[in-house]
């Protein structure tokens, strides 16, 4: 058996399945073409997020690939139904990566709340030491609303309430009983929430449904200096309609782990260069989908894929 490992992924992967006497080959990031003249020559893929796998990939998959393990939670890059009919199962390592992803969407509403990334900027770069410049809020007292209270929804909420947040969320597929469990208040129509979060955040998965779920109406509702945290997957959140919303004093700040224009079709490799009409505006913090990349998240996915694995495909050590 034969498994090819094609993005940056814990070394654990590699080596337990070498244990299980699979032979791993590892390339980094192929192009579209090098990926589908090599898939035919594995029984198992070893992914992130990139590339899209849409019908021509698994097209190119389908004589000998059985299984696609993905090193994240999300799989809107995958043709989910095209490879069903395939006959290949796609395995996501939901929750795997939840607590990483909630520490960051925690950080960035800290940073932006007290400005240390302008402060930082403007010490370092040009010696300002400025210490009244800079008067930002607590979370502690404020309202977070959460958008999608999954697993990673659930433990952002935990995390909030630490600092002494009230925590409100919104979920269709939840009970009003799951949400308060979790000490959280359920919303269930969604303009409501975004009337009374002083913190928003999303956590549900990119669908046709979700696809521009926070635009112009939505900025719309919101409180004047409310901060958004979108880190889940690009296109929920128009950035178009956010620019907008900044500009025009509707919204006080964006924080952003994913872009609309991240899935392009293409993939990205390093250094790749996207655009938004959010770059260069105040307020605005943005990194490129490093929700998950922790040591220990990757570890965790890791163990999780090459047990899922290792059970598919009836291996033995």
């Amino acid at each position: 058996m034969r498994a090819l490992i094609i993005d940056r992924v814990s070394p654990v992967i590699a080596k337990r399945l070498k244990e299980y006497g699979v032979e791993v080959d590892t390339v980094i990031l192929p192009s579209r073409e090098e990926l589908k003249r090599m898939l035919p020559d594995y029984d198992l893929l070893v992914m992130r997020v990139d590339p899209k796998m849409d019908r021509e990939m698994l097209d190119a998959a389908a004589g000998r690939v059985r299984m696609i393990a993905v090193c994240s939670a999300g799989t809107n890059h995958i043709d989910l139904e095209y490879a069903k009919q395939l006959g290949i199962v796609v395995q996501n390592a939901p929750g795997q990566n939840a607590n990483a992803v909630a520490e960051l969407t925690i950080s960035k509403m800290l940073d932006l709340s007290r400005m240390t990334v302008p402060a930082n900027e403007e010490v370092q770069k040009h010696g300002i030491w400025n210490k009244y410049k800079y008067t930002g809020h607590e979370l502690r007292g404020h309202v977070l609303g959460i958008i999608g209270f999954g697993m990673i929804g659930k433990r952002v909420g935990q995390l909030a309430q630490a600092f002494g947040m009230k925590v409100l969320a919104y979920d269709p597929y939840l009970t009003a009983e799951t949400c308060e469990a979790h000490g959280a208040v359920w919303i269930p129509v969604l303009d409501d929430l975004l009337k009374q979060a002083d913190y928003i955040s999303v956590h549900c998965p990119m669908t046709d449904e979700t696809r521009g779920l926070l635009s112009e109406r939505e900025f719309g509702l919101m409180k004047p200096n409310a901060i958004v945290i979108n880190c889940a997957r690009g296109g929920i959140l128009d950035e178009n309609a956010a620019a907008q919303a900044l500009r025009a004093g509707k919204i006080g700040g964006i924080g952003l782990d994913v872009l609309s224009g991240e899935l392009a079709g293409k993939g990205l490799h390093d250094n790749a260069c996207l655009s938004s009409p959010l770059f260069g505006m105040e307020n605005v913090l943005i990194t490129p989908h490093i929700g998950g990349s922790a040591h220990e998240a990757y570890d965790a996915i890791g163990d999780y894929v090459v047990e899922k694995a290792a059970e598919y495909y009836s291996l033995n050590r």
